[in-house]
């Protein structure tokens, strides 16, 4: 059997006519930048995330990025991030001026260990940015108290947690703002790269309207830094038609992912994901962890089997870091994980056949190699 580790052509192949005809239509109007269809999907996602604005651009990074920057950080602060997360979190404080400054994860949830961002907190700290990792909720409540009483922002990086919900409340309205991508593998995916900015605040969402394109809200007149960072209209139309199956395909996902923790129960050498009570997650990415990770995902393949391994290198040991002046051992947790973490298959149209298949697969592995079990 073949499992592929998302499958975007299942997904899309419903929605192809709809797709088609209004990337059609679009292409008859010529109006390809900031179009009309821009400002409808900025109306849809504002309400389906319960904020009062939803701004688009062109990738999730670019969303932090020009968030960061319309609350004024920049050169000289200091924004406190996960050390586990993808490095588009570090680069949009890097490219907004600032320093990221890591901490380690908790580790049950694999997101930022809150009992470390207190540590790190010192007078240029102007932010903290939570990342919802792999589609599972950063525990927010005390992060949010924490940055009250230092007198700091909150900013969602929420590129993997459309639609999740904390204590009811969906990802993107719990801060000051927050940044999504639509990259095509996310649970809201463009065809091709697209992003949208979350915030109450209307100053800063008026802000970023202008600085994603080139820094005017009339024409030729520059009142902002002339970024250019804009949604193009073919992409918010494939959204506003994807938006209206978020729902549906999460909950698809939130089934995959019992189906697999049922499984995995009787599998005594990997660990499964956990995630806060809380919290309603939409999973993103399934990621077990296991000692013996590059080997199990060699065997994987050799069953038809893909899988992902999200992250591997950690920012503080990418060399494009180096500067900020960490070194191995410095997050230990976040160290021993990126040798464990597995990305499984997941996605809206996996089979619970594909779904027992790879259980029974990774199960047999362990047990042939007889893999040392692994507690939290």
């Amino acid at each position: 059997m073949e499992v592929p580790f998302v499958d975007l052509r299942a997904e899309h192949a419903p929605l192809l006519d709809e797709m088609k005809e209004r990337v059609g239509r679009i292409l008859e109007q010529g109006n390809f930048i900031l179009g009309d269809e821009v400002e409808q999907l900025e109306e849809e996602f504002a309400a389906y995330c319960d904020v009062k604005h939803a701004v688009g651009v062109d990738s999730g990074a670019s969303a932090l990025k020009l968030l960061l920057i319309a609350y004024g950080i920049g050169e000289g602060d200091e924004v406190i991030i996960p050390a586990n997360t993808f490095i588009a979190t570090a680069g949009a404080v890097t490219f907004a001026g600032a320093t990221p400054v890591l901490v380690d994860i908790a580790p049950n949830t694999y997101n930022i260990d809150v009992n470390a961002i207190e540590a790190a907190i010192t007078p240029r700290t102007k932010a903290i940015m939570p990342v919802h990792l792999y589609g599972t909720f950063a525990d927010m409540t005390p992060i949010l108290d924490l940055a009250a009483r230092n007198n700091l922002l909150v900013i969602e990086d929420a590129a993997q947690a459309h639609g999740a919900t904390y204590n009811g409340q969906r990802a993107g309205s719990l801060a000051q703002g927050a940044g999504f991508s639509f990259y095509p593998a996310k649970n809201l995916g463009a065809g091709g790269d697209a992003g949208m900015v979350t915030t109450n605040n209307s100053v800063v969402a008026d802000q970023i309207r202008a600085m994603r394109h080139v820094g005017q809200r009339h024409k030729y007149i520059h009142d902002y830094a002339p970024f250019n960072h804009r949604l193009d209209t073919v992409q918010a139309a494939i959204l506003r038609i994807k938006l209206r199956y978020l729902d549906a395909n999460n909950a698809a996902r939130c089934r995959h992912a019992a189906l697999y923790n049922q499984l995995f129960a009787e599998v005594d050498g990997v660990i499964t994901p956990e995630i806060l009570p809380e919290t309603e997650a939409v999973w993103h990415l399934y990621v077990i962890r296991t000692t013996a990770r590059d080997e199990l995902q060699a065997y994987l393949r050799e069953f038809g089997i893909a899988s992902g391994v999200h992250y591997p290198v950690p920012i503080h040991l990418q060399p494009y870091y180096e500067n900020l002046g960490y070194r191995k051992g410095d997050f230990p947790i976040t160290e021993e994980y990126a040798d464990q973490i597995l990305s499984l298959p997941m996605f809206p149209n996996l089979t619970e056949e594909q779904i027992h298949y790879v259980v029974d697969t990774v199960k047999a592995f362990v047990e042939q190699h007889k893999v040392e079990a692994i507690r939290i």
